[in-house]
């Protein structure tokens, strides 16, 4: 409450959050795919986990499965995704809402379809690699999990 004199000043308002889902494909030998970011992307060269953005009527796990597709060319059903932490970060007017699911199943074999390209890591060898902050933020959580 400002004192007696002062102005009220409310802090600025984002404009919208950007909501997106991510994945940690885990292997059997316990490894995490992460995907480079192309050249001419915001954040191009960072590794980080796969995804994108929700679109509009989708569900974030509908979301999730049309973008390994996409991204990996692999398919995945909605009972292998699993819900595991999300991260909440400023992105200038907007505010980004990353959801991470972890997922053990799936179909196909990931290739970089719109990556620079992909690559299996430890997850302990996650905190040596450049990764986006939204993304950096979820290794420990993906380090203890697996």
């Amino acid at each position: 409450m400002p004192k007696p004199g002062e102005e009220f000043v409310l802090a600025p308002t984002l404009t919208s959050i950007l909501s997106v889902v991510s994945v940690a494909l885990v292997d059997n030998d316990g490894r995490v795919l992460l995907a480079r970011r192309p050249a001419g992307k915001k954040h191009a060269g960072l590794w980080e986990f796969p995804g994108g953005k929700i679109e509009a009527g989708e569900t974030p796990e509908e979301a999730l499965i049309r973008e390994l597709s996409e991204e990996l060319g692999i398919s995945a059903q909605t009972a292998c995704l699993a819900p595991a932490t999300f991260s909440s970060v400023a992105a200038g007017d907007r505010h980004l809402l990353l959801l991470l699911y972890v997922c053990r199943k799936w179909q196909g074999t990931p290739r970089p379809v719109e990556a620079a390209e992909i690559r299996w890591v430890r997850p302990v060898a996650m905190h040596q690699l450049p990764m986006p902050p939204a993304d950096k933020s979820m290794v420990g959580l993906i380090e203890a999990l697996i």
